[in-house]
């Protein structure tokens, strides 16, 4: 055996290593609780469902070394993944619906067999994957239908909260599936008032999310599903109604209409005079004026030279 993974009010569960891998060793020295389990196990194996508990490979009794005591042990599954609170904190709280339709659909096999899996919360599922799947690692308080359920917690027994009895039936469960979307969304367990369905109306009706599912956390509540299939129904008809509201509205096409051209306006045309632009001087003019200059003084002294000497 390689650690200890878990301990529960009929025995201990260890991780142990099998010639072909790690299997899930549940200890006991209670042999009727072991039995009663190896057979849910075994029930799970007859129906294929292989998704709501571990598999069943084998059991057996064993004497502890150096005293009298026997104890009962079967080995199962080991199933690796975070516990469900875990992976919703991880991954987000719009994964709450998805993971408990596969809730609803292995309990709906489970009730179909003639059992009720009683101690439903979140320490016992855990989701493996990808893709992922919600499994139970724990199938210690599965009872018999019609039968005192044998084993719950508190917070996710509809008799604590004053919705109905203990006895073992598909309704039983499914008031416990409502209990766990509630506290998978507030994260924590809470204690009742003194009003306690008005306290969970009001946790319901105070959520976004849970709001979405208010009719059917409420038709759960209540006990008024007779099977888990009806329920995983109505979880998928809120669902696909919570998603079309979200989906924007196309505005419907407008109808073409015609626009008039209109016509640029005439207006007055001004007749305006047209003054040429003057031509900039050019830049030899002062060369020439020079020319001339220098040309009537040469004439200038040509004549005094010629006439006056």
């Amino acid at each position: 055996m390689r650690k200890q993974l878990g301990k529960g009010a009929n025995g201990i569960v260890y991780l142990a290593e099998a010639s072909d891998g790690h299997v899930a060793l549940k200890v006991s020295d209670d042999s009727l609780s072991i039995t009663s389990e190896v057979n849910v196990l075994k029930s799970f194996s007859k129906a294929q469902s292989v998704t709501m508990g571990p598999s069943f490979f084998d059991t057996d009794d064993a004497y502890i070394p150096g005293t009298n005591t026997k104890v009962s042990f079967y080995a199962m599954e080991y199933i690796k993944g975070p516990l469900l609170l875990k992976y919703v904190s991880d991954k987000g709280a719009e994964w709450i619906p998805v993971l408990m339709i596969q809730l609803l659909s292995s309990l709906s096999v489970l009730h179909q067999q003639g059992w009720i899996f009683g101690d439903l919360k979140p320490d016992n599922l855990i989701v493996t994957g990808p893709p992922a799947r919600i499994r139970c690692i724990d199938v210690g308080g599965t009872t018999k239908e019609g039968r005192a359920i044998k084993e719950y917690t508190e917070f996710y027994d509809r008799g604590y909260w004053g919705y109905g009895t203990r006895k073992a039936e598909p309704s039983y469960d499914l008031f416990a599936v409502a209990m766990i979307m509630i506290n998978s969304v507030h994260k924590k367990e809470f204690k009742k008032t003194s009003q306690p369905k008005e306290q969970l109306r009001s946790l319901i009706e105070g959520n976004p999310l849970l709001q979405k599912y208010k009719k059917v956390l409420f038709s759960a509540l209540n006990g008024d599903y007779q099977s888990a299939d009806e329920m995983k129904k109505d979880m998928l008809d809120a669902g696909q109604k919570a998603a079309q509201r979200k989906q924007p509205i196309k505005a419907s096409p407008q109808p073409a209409t015609r626009q008039r051209q209109q016509k640029p306006r005439q207006g007055k045309i001004t007749k305006t005079r047209y003054t040429p632009k003057q031509k900039p001087a050019k830049s030899g003019g002062l060369f020439e004026t020079t020319l001339i200059v220098i040309s009537v003084l040469a004439l200038y002294f040509a004549y005094i030279i010629f006439f006056l000497i």
